[in-house]
């Protein structure tokens, strides 16, 4: 898994997780699943990286 993808992936969770969590604190649902659709996109990102970097060794 390549430095930059990993970072990448991982600065997604996080915005993702800040920006429900905080869309949640003020009751906007639909900027809450954008939030949520953000992490997961992080979350699977670093999912296929890995996946990848296995194969590749």
């Amino acid at each position: 898994m390549s430095a930059g993808e990993r970072a990448k992936a991982k600065a997604e969770q996080i915005v993702g997780k800040t920006v429900r969590k905080a869309a949640h604190a003020v009751h906007k649902e639909t900027l809450a699943a954008k939030g949520a659709a953000l992490e997961a996109r992080g979350r699977m990102r670093g999912a296929k990286e890995r996946a990848r970097g296995s194969f590749q060794r």
